[in-house]
């Protein structure tokens, strides 16, 4: 029996191999906060009775059924794969650098038509019978990416699902021993593609990507179920750097609206020769919207400045995942 409590609770993952078939969970995420929650459309039948005061329970039916929430988490140094994949939608295969432990995983950005996934969670009574609901059909439509001064870098992924299916077995989790990325290995550099600098002062970075899609494709002979939903929007990048002003390098960009390449990273202990364990976000181009330095009272003079990532005609943004996964 498990703990009747949070304690005992668990989320297991896996990539689907057509939208809404479930697979078997294989890989359990740690996580922090979940919200996951099946949905329903009603419709109440209203047709008159002499005499009924009440509508009748019985002509109430679903039309439609679906799927919604999100997963807070640390990002770990393994275990990662499956939902960066979702969220950036390249195919990956984890490369071997050398012959050594460390296998790079490079997410860059494209359409995530055919990456869905089976998300399981259980969630204990507390009695410490642990229930399970199983979500299928799962679509990354956002995710962000933040870390601030003495702590972890944390993300969020936001989900559309198909369907909650909740007679199926509850995976029997297992987990690997993992690290999270921290503030201490946070670096971040701007300037030309591919020949960034450290930016000094930073303070706090967030990086949210959001995937529009269209999530009501319900038709006929589809049992009130929707179709995979497709990409209907432009990728939307955003941010925002916390710095002290030691500088006015990101200030002068808002000024002339200038572009600058990003590149924030997190460099963890040596797996192998040269090869860090490492998240890196890779944004060629950003510009920033607002928000300029003013002075409140005798501290620091501390900006959070806004940003917007945008195409610069030739390379994506991506996302470095070099870890020990041999596969994702």
């Amino acid at each position: 029996m498990a703990i009747g409590s949070g304690l005992g609770a668990q989320i297991g993952i896996a990539a689907e191999s057509s939208y809404g078939t479930y697979v078997a969970p294989t890989t359990f995420p740690e996580f922090t906060k979940e919200g996951l929650v099946a949905q329903k459309t009603t419709a109440q039948s209203s047709g008159i009775a002499a005499g009924r005061l009440m509508a009748l329970s019985s002509r109430r039916v679903v039309t439609q059924r679906s799927a919604a929430g999100s997963i807070e988490m640390e990002v770990a140094n393994k275990g990662m794969g499956l939902l960066l994949q979702a969220l950036m939608g390249t195919t990956v295969t984890p490369v071997q650098q050398g012959a050594t432990a460390a296998y790079l995983q490079t997410h860059t950005l494209a359409d995530t038509w055919g990456k869905s996934l089976t998300i399981q969670k259980g969630v204990p009574l507390t009695t410490g019978v642990v229930t399970d609901k199983t979500f299928v059909g799962c679509k990354v439509i956002s995710a962000e990416f933040s870390c601030e001064v003495g702590g972890m870098l944390t993300a969020s992924f936001e989900f559309d699902g198909k369907d909650c299916d909740e007679t199926k077995t509850l995976a029997v989790a297992s987990y690997v021993p993992m690290s999270p990325f921290h503030f201490g290995q946070m670096g971040l550099k701007t300037g030309a593609f591919g020949a960034e600098t450290a930016l000094d002062g930073v303070r706090k970075v967030t990086v949210k990507l959001e995937r529009g899609q269209a999530v009501d494709r319900y038709y006929a002979n589809q049992s009130a179920l929707k179709a995979e939903p497709i990409s209907n929007d432009l990728v939307k990048v955003s941010g925002s750097l916390e710095m002290d002003y030691v500088a006015t390098t990101v200030d002068d960009l808002h000024t002339t609206d200038g572009a600058t390449s990003l590149v924030w990273e997190f460099l963890g202990p040596i797996i192998a020769a040269t090869h860090a364990e490492t998240f890196r976000v890779r944004l060629p181009v950003i510009k920033v919207d607002d928000a300029p330095p003013t002075v409140d009272g005798y501290q620091v003079v501390r900006p959070s400045f806004n940003f917007t990532g945008l195409f610069d005609g030739t390379n994506p943004v991506a996302i470095d995942y070099m870890s020990t996964d041999i596969t994702l």
